[in-house]
């Protein structure tokens, strides 16, 4: 039985702009992703058989073990890549463990990035040579954030090899448009400090998207300049456009999520707060690791999921 441990990142939202809402219900989307170094551990075995079976296992007894897990349909996206191409001897037994850190249901990607490593480590393992792009392209009915986490764990997992880890398309970082699935890799330009607060409450990215009054929104983020200020090495011109539109909607409808915001920005003098995602995660960036790990213990008295972490270059 082959095996291969890989580690499945969060992300962060350096900014979230929503440009329009298209005629099949999807609102398209103008943002720039960056990975965390915050993840969860997956394993995953693979060995050859004549028939398929795929067991999913984790560290934690509420997550679901079948279908309704993303780790388990990133298997399924290699087991129908696979019997479409007629690849009969690849066939066999799959086995997954995820050891889950990140929280659920958070804003983070967290799910979305074990179903991408399970994809790339079963592409590894079965020798299937796919491009980090053409992992992409699997990837993405999956949801929208699995195409971004697939070029995260692609350069950030050394034991898939030079290869995988210097693909045009591999980064920590990555400007996302369309409905969030048409991705280009943004160098990674901010070094700092990352602390992440949830309060204990879940947030629908549905419902958020759902209740964005568009018309009505009247500050959205220069992504060109802020891609630029990246490249730069440049704070001000990273800090000054880090805004989230889905902030408009979600601090509105939760009360919790405007006091974990104000919290954090009392705390520490952090550079930049924000919401990622549809929420309800807050995030804090620092230059200075004592002031991160000093509003991390302060902020872990509100909220018990609050981790400090940093940014993956």
């Amino acid at each position: 039985m082959k095996k291969i441990t890989l580690r499945s990142f969060a992300k962060i939202n350096l900014s979230l702009d929503v440009t329009g809402r298209r005629p099949d219900g999807y609102h398209t989307v103008d943002m720039i992703m960056q990975q965390v170094a915050l993840h969860d551990k997956v394993t995953v075995s693979w060995e050859k058989g004549p028939d398929w079976e795929i067991r999913l296992t984790t560290n934690r007894s509420y997550l679901p073990v079948d279908e309704r897990n993303l780790a388990y349909r990133g298997a399924l996206v290699m087991k129908e890549y696979v019997e479409e191409r007629g690849l009969s001897h690849l066939r066999g037994r799959i086995e997954i463990h995820v050891d889950k850190r990140i929280p659920v249901a958070a804003g983070l990607a967290g799910g979305s990035g074990n179903g991408a490593v399970v994809m790339l480590a079963l592409n590894h393992l079965m020798k299937l040579d796919l491009s980090v792009s053409r992992l992409m392209e699997l990837g993405a009915p999956l949801g929208a954030d699995v195409p971004f986490c697939i070029m995260g764990g692609a350069r950030s997992n050394l034991l898939l090899g030079e290869k995988m880890n210097r693909d045009p398309m591999a980064s920590s970082c990555g400007r996302a448009t369309g409905i969030g699935t048409e991705l280009e890799p943004v160098r990674p330009g901010l070094d700092a400090f990352v602390v992440l607060t949830k309060p204990s409450i879940r947030v629908s990215t549905r419902e958020v998207y759902q209740g964005l009054e568009l018309s009505k929104v009247q500050e959205h983020p220069d992504n060109g300049e802020l891609v630029e200020g990246l490249r730069e090495n440049n704070l001000f011109k990273v800090t000054k456009n880090m805004v989230n539109l889905l902030e408009i909607y979600t601090l509105k409808r939760y009360p919790i999520v405007v006091y974990t915001k104000n919290k954090v920005s009392e705390t520490g003098n952090p550079l930049k707060v924000l919401m990622s995602g549809s929420g309800p995660t807050i995030f804090a960036i620092y230059t200075n690791r004592n002031k991160a790990e000093s509003a991390k213990e302060s902020l872990k008295k509100i909220n018990r999921e609050t981790y400090l972490t940093r940014t993956t270059l």
